[in-house]
């Protein structure tokens, strides 16, 4: 499989191929971290969650219960990406991964979060993802209430 980054942040254009004989799958994959090594993808209208983890076997992947060894054939493009992500020095934006509805706020302005703390929940697909804080700090501004629709990239909360 050959990913590549599409027009729009979060999107990636990929092919897979079975083997050397079979015809190409051609896909367009919209992919946003969730939370550290955690990922929301939507590909086909299908919503998934991946876990990744490094370990002795090297990077592997949880979708579901199921567990695939992966490898990363360009190791200084994805930390290069997480880098352009995850610079947690300043005001951190929590943004919508996908679109959806805000079912709940679990943390209010003002309230000092730690690294990983939830700050809200969103719904997408009857599925229920929890947006955390990627550094510790205080919510400075919630710009959604309980219930709003939120567009993919929409900014929603920031931490300081």
């Amino acid at each position: 499989m050959q990913l590549t980054r599409g027009e729009r942040e979060g999107c990636w254009r990929g092919h897979l191929r079975e083997n050397s004989l079979a015809e190409a799958w051609e896909f367009e994959l919209d992919a946003r971290e969730t939370q550290p090594g955690v990922f929301s993808l939507l590909l086909d209208g299908a919503s998934y969650e991946i876990k990744g983890e490094t370990t002795r076997e090297g990077l592997v992947v949880a979708v579901g219960a199921q567990r695939y060894v992966a490898e990363v054939s360009d190791a200084r493009s994805l930390r290069a990406s997480r880098a352009e992500a995850g610079d947690h020095n300043g005001p951190q934006k929590i943004t919508a991964p996908m679109p959806g509805k805000i079912v709940r706020i679990l943390a209010a302005e003002g309230d000092p979060v730690e690294h990983g703390q939830g700050i809200m929940v969103i719904e997408a697909m009857k599925m229920q993802n929890e947006l955390k804080s990627m550094k510790k700090g205080v919510v400075r501004k919630v710009m959604v209430q309980k219930g709003a629709a939120a567009n993919a990239g929409d900014v929603l909360a920031i931490v300081e």
